[in-house]
C-alpha cells in the first residue's frame, strides 16, 4: 500500500499513464475536482523530471513486489519479472480507474479507445524494457491468461485488456471466474510426507481420490483444482487464470486420450503445477513436451481409519468401497439422515438405473420358505461377502482374478430365486439391480459389449448387487461359427466372461434352464443353488404366509388340504392367495375356502393344467357348473 492506502500497483499504473498523457496533451483548462483524483494527481513535469519520476515509481513497485500482497502474490504465481509486472500494473490500472480511461481516450482521440495500446509500452517505459515481449503470444502475461490482446488494425494499435477476474482479485473481490468449469478442491493431507516437487506429474490408478493423494506427494503444490478436461480455449484460459490467481496446482482427470489442446496449454502454462490423472497411463505421444514424474496410486479400499476420518466417527468398515466412493458417501450422507447404508445405495443411481431396474430390498429371511440345505447355502453368500476383507486383506489370500462373488440360482419359475436375491442384497445393506435385457442387448455390432461395460462400471461405482434374471439368454452356450452373427454372438459371451471375472461385487444369475448356460460361466460360479418346487410341509408354510393375519380369512380355509392337494411353486401359491383376496373383496365377503378354490382354478388355467375332480375332491361343488 502507498502512503494514502492506495495499492502500490494502482499508484504505479495510474501515475505512469498520467505522466505519459501529460506529455502528449496540452494542459486542460478544466480540471476535474474529484477527491480521489486530487489525492493522486501528478503535477506537470519536464522530460528529465518525468523520466526520474518513472524510475522512482519502478523502484517503489520493485520493493512492493518483495512483500506480501495480492499483486505481489499474483506476480510470483505467474512467474513475472519486473518488466512484466510493470506492464500488468499499467494495464490493470487502466481497467480499474475510470479517470485514467478518459485520459487514454483523449490521447487516442477516441473516447471508445480507452485501453492501453501495444505501441504505448516502449513510450511508457523507455528503451531496454521488455514490455512488448511480455504480451506476445508466448509472453508471461498471455500464457498465464492474465491479459488479452484485442487485435484490430496495425500491431501497435492492438489494445491490451485485463481479464475481469484479475481486476476483481487485485481489488479484494474473490468472485469465481464465470468461465471456470466445475472444479473440486483438494489440499495435501496434513502431515503427509513429500517425496518430490515436480511441476508435471502423471498418476494412474482406479481410485480418483487415491490418485490425488499419490500425486500430491511428489508434485510442487499444496492446493489443487481438480476438474475434467476443458473442451474449449476460453475454458482453458479460465482454468489457467484461476490457478495463477489462487496459487493452486491443476489436476486434470480423464479416462481417454489427452487431446492436442490440453498438451498445448500445459506446455505454455509452465508456471503452474500440473497433474494428469487417469485410470490407465496415457501414451507417450499424448504427453506434453515437458519433463514429468509418473506414479501409480494403490487400489486399496477405504480403511477403517479412513471411514472414521471421513464420516467423523468410528464406524468400522460397513461397506467394501473405494476411497473415492467414500468421499461421495460423505456428500450424500446428510440427504439420507446419516444412514450410511442408504448413502452407499445412492451411489448406484444414474446410468445403472437406465440399464437395470432398481429393487430396494424389503424382504427378510422369514419371507422365504426353503429347505435347511438351501437356506445354509444362501446364508453362505452373505457371510462370504461380509468377511472377504478378513480373508483377502488380513489373511493374505490372493484376490485373483477378482474378489467378486458369483452365484447361480436355477430352478422352475416361482420357486423363490428373485426373492432370495432380494434378501441377500438387503442383508448386505445394498440395492439389487435387475438387468433389463432390452436396454443392454443390441442388434448393432459392439453395442451390447459397450452397454455391458457401462453396466459393470456403474455397478462397481455404486457397490451394488447385480441380478441377471433369465441368465441363459445372456450367458448361453457358444455355438459353432457358421456366419458373422455366430461370431459376434460368441464374442459377446466371451466379453461377458471377462467382465464377470474382473467384477469385485456380488453377481447373482438366475435361470430356469441351467443346461443352456455356457460351461465356462459355470466354472466361475462360487455358489450354485438349485431351487425346486416346495414339498408339502413347505407349501403349507407358504400358504400361511400368503394369507396374512390382518386379512379376513374365514375359518373354513383348510391350508393343510391346499398344500397337500396342489403342488404349486411358491410364486403360484402367492398369486392364488392374492387372487382369492380380490374375489372376496369384490363379493364383499371374507376370504372363504370357495374364494381360494376358485383362485386355484384360475391359477391352474393360467399354467395350462388340466382341472380334474380328483384334484378338488370335496370342494368340487364350489366350482359351479363349469
Amino acid at each position: 500500500m502507498g502512503p494514502t492506502g492506495t495499492p502500490a500497483w494502482l499508484t504505479f499504473g495510474r501515475t505512469i499513464l498520467r505522466l505519459f498523457a501529460d506529455s502528449q496533451l496540452p494542459p486542460a483548462p478544466e480540471a476535474v475536482e474529484d477527491a480521489n483524483q486530487v489525492e493522486t494527481q501528478e503535477p506537470a513535469l519536464s522530460r528529465d523530471s518525468a523520466l526520474s519520476r518513472v524510475a522512482q515509481l519502478r523502484s517503489e513497485l520493485g520493493v512492493a513486489l518483495q512483500h506480501d500482497g495480492a499483486f505481489a502474490a499474483l506476480a510470483a504465481n505467474a512467474g513475472l519479472d519486473q518488466d512484466a509486472a510493470e506492464v500488468l500494473a499499467v494495464v490493470t490500472a487502466a481497467e480499474a480507474d475510470w479517470s485514467v480511461q478518459q485520459l487514454i481516450g483523449r490521447v487516442n482521440g477516441d473516447a471508445n479507445r480507452n485501453r492501453v495500446p501495444v505501441g504505448w509500452l516502449p513510450l511508457l517505459f523507455g528503451k531496454g524494457h521488455r514490455g512488448v515481449r511480455t504480451v506476445s503470444p508466448d509472453g508471461p502475461l498471455r500464457r498465464a491468461a492474465l491479459i488479452d490482446v484485442e487485435e484490430r488494425g496495425p500491431f501497435a494499435d492492438h489494445a491490451l485488456a485485463v481479464a475481469p477476474p484479475v481486476v476483481w482479485a487485485l481489488l479484494g473481490d474473490d468472485s469465481r471466474d464465470p468461465g471456470l468449469p466445475a472444479i473440486e478442491e483438494f489440499e495435501v493431507p496434513h502431515g503427509m510426507a513429500r517425496a518430490g516437487a515436480a511441476d508435471l506429474v502423471v498418476v494412474v490408478g482406479p481410485d480418483k481420490v487415491r490418485r490425488r493423494i499419490a500425486a500430491s506427494a511428489v508434485a510442487n503444490a499444496d492446493r489443487y483444482m481438480c476438474l475434467a478436461l476443458p473442451d474449449a480455449a476460453h475454458a482453458w484460459a479460465a482454468v489457467i487464470r484461476e490457478a495463477t490467481i489462487t496459487g493452486r496446482g491443476v489436476v486434470l482427470e480423464f479416462d481417454h486420450e489427452l487431446p492436442e489442446l490440453a498438451r498445448r496449454n500445459i506446455e505454455r502454462a509452465n508456471h503452474l503445477t500440473w497433474v494428469l490423472s487417469a485410470p490407465h497411463p496415457p501414451t507417450i505421444t499424448e504427453l506434453p513436451g515437458r519433463p514429468w514424474v509418473e506414479v501409480e496410486a494403490p487400489a486399496h479400499e477405504a480403511t477403517g481409519a479412513e471411514w472414521a476420518a471421513v464420516i467423523g466417527r468410528d464406524v468400522g468398515r460397513p461397506h467394501r468401497i473405494s476411497l473415492e466412493q467414500l468421499e461421495k458417501v460423505k456428500r450424500v450422507l446428510p440427504a439420507t439422515g446419516g444412514d450410511i447404508d442408504a448413502a452407499v445405495r445412492r451411489l448406484a443411481a444414474g446410468r445403472l438405473e437406465q440399464l437395470t431396474r432398481r429393487v430396494r430390498p424389503t424382504r427378510q429371511w422369514d419371507d422365504i420358505v426353503l429347505s435347511p440345505e438351501r437356506r445354509i447355502l444362501l446364508r453362505s453368500i452373505v457371510d462370504r461377502a461380509r468377511v472377504d476383507v478378513t480373508v483377502f486383506d488380513e489373511w493374505g489370500y490372493s484376490a485373483t482374478p477378482s474378489r467378486g462373488l458369483v452365484a447361480l440360482f436355477s430352478g422352475p419359475s416361482g420357486t423363490g430365486k428373485t426373492l432370495a436375491a432380494e434378501i441377500i442384497a438387503g442383508e448386505l445393506g445394498l440395492d439389487l439391480f435387475k438387468l433389463d435385457l432390452s436396454s443392454v442387448v443390441s442388434k448393432y455390432i459392439g453395442e451390447t459389449e459397450k452397454h455391458l461395460d457401462e453396466l459393470f462400471d456403474a455397478a462397481g461405482a455404486g457397490n451394488a448387487v447385480l441380478f441377471f434374471d433369465e441368465a441363459d439368454s445372456l450367458f448361453g452356450k457358444r455355438s459353432e461359427v457358421r456366419d458373422a452373427r455366430d461370431r459376434y454372438a460368441n464374442i459377446e459371451v466371451s466379453y461377458l466372461l471377462q467382465r464377470l471375472e474382473s467384477y469385485d461385487g456380488v453377481v447373482i444369475m438366475a435361470t430356469n434352464f441351467e443346461k443352456n448356460v455356457d460351461e465356462a460361466f459355470l466354472r466361475r460360479i462360487h455358489v450354485r443353488i438349485a431351487f425346486a418346487v416346495p414339498a408339502e410341509a413347505e407349501r403349507e408354510m407358504i400358504w400361511r404366509q400368503a394369507l396374512p393375519s390382518s386379512a379376513p380369512v374365514s375359518a373354513d380355509v383348510d391350508v393343510a388340504w391346499l398344500a397337500r392337494q396342489f403342488d404349486f411353486a411358491g410364486g403360484a401359491i402367492r398369486n392364488a392367495a392374492l387372487t382369492a383376496a380380490f374375489i372376496a373383496a369384490a363379493a364383499g365377503t371374507d376370504i372363504t375356502m370357495a374364494c381360494v378354490v376358485e383362485a386355484v382354478v384360475r391359477e391352474y388355467r393360467k399354467l395350462g393344467r388340466l382341472i380334474t375332480a380328483k384334484d378338488f375332491g370335496e370342494h368340487l361343488d364350489s366350482l359351479g357348473s363349469d
